[in-house]
């Protein structure tokens, strides 16, 4: 749903290392190490990604970041902010119930925060509901 919005500006991906590739073509895509909050190298991956995401912030000197929630991007979200841009966060069609850990975290950064369950309002107040971004 976002990619006719990508190609209407300078856009770029940053996602995690799987074996799905994305399906935007004729995009700049950077990869980070994918992050599980279960293992034990869950912080070294941390510091690890948010090394990486400060180079990609660095080359690419994004005016917004708009993320869809994967643990991994919490570094560029809050370089995002320190550097003074936008954040967009966008909470997973996943979670019909019980917000991420991501969503939780940068709720708090976000200048604006959406959410696709009207029923996470309760742990999102403040949050924008449109329906299911997918």
């Amino acid at each position: 749903m976002l990619g006719p919005l990508m190609e209407s500006y300078n856009s770029f991906l940053v996602t995690e290392q799987t074996v799905y590739r994305p399906a935007v073509k004729n995009m700049k895509c950077y990869y980070l190490l994918q992050v599980n909050r279960r293992e034990k190298t869950c912080l070294l991956r941390m510091i690890i990604n948010g090394f990486r995401s400060l180079r990609i912030f660095l080359l690419e000197r994004p005016d917004m970041v708009i993320s869809t929630g994967v643990l991994a991007t919490i570094p560029i979200c809050i370089l995002c902010k320190v550097f003074g841009r936008k954040l967009i966060f966008i909470e997973t069609f996943a979670n019909v119930k019980t917000p991420t850990m991501t969503g939780r975290f940068l709720y708090r950064f976000a200048d604006c925060f959406y959410i696709q369950w009207p029923q996470l309002h309760k742990y999102y107040p403040k949050a924008v509901y449109r329906g299911g971004v997918y």
